[in-house]
């Protein structure tokens, strides 16, 4: 049996194949391993995740409740400063308006008692 040249080459050439599909096979291997560490980092952040965003669901739910009360607050502020407004304008003229009267006829009866004490004594034992 005689091997020739292109026999030769033929053999080198699927000798290298071999090899050449083995190298890709254990670079296929690694890529896939990589795949896998990949797949579990994907999986344990998703594990954490998931439950983080559940807490953050419930601290903006109660968040919402909350600034609905403080509107609630706000509003029943608004109207009891409103009502004090009223009240105290209504106690104004209720109680304002006759006491400044009262100061006035007191002022006035004050001054007359004044000016009667300071007129002097007439012969009749008068004042003049």
């Amino acid at each position: 049996m005689k091997v020739s040249l292109g026999d030769i080459a033929g053999t080198i050439a699927a000798l290298a194949f071999v090899v050449l599909v083995l190298r890709m096979g254990s670079v296929v291997g690694k890529a896939g391993k990589v795949l896998d560490e990949t797949r579990a980092g994907v999986r344990e952040i998703t594990d954490e995740t998931v439950p983080l965003l559940r807490e953050v669901t419930d601290t903006v739910a109660a968040t919402s409740q909350q600034v609905a009360r403080l509107d609630t607050i706000s509003s029943n502020v608004a109207t009891m400063t409103t009502n004090v407004s009223a009240l105290t304008s209504v106690a104004a003229a209720t109680v304002g308006r006759p006491l400044i009267k009262i100061a006035a006829f007191t002022y006035g009866v004050r001054s007359a008692v004044e000016v009667r004490r300071s007129k002097p004594l007439n012969k009749a034992g008068g004042r003049s």
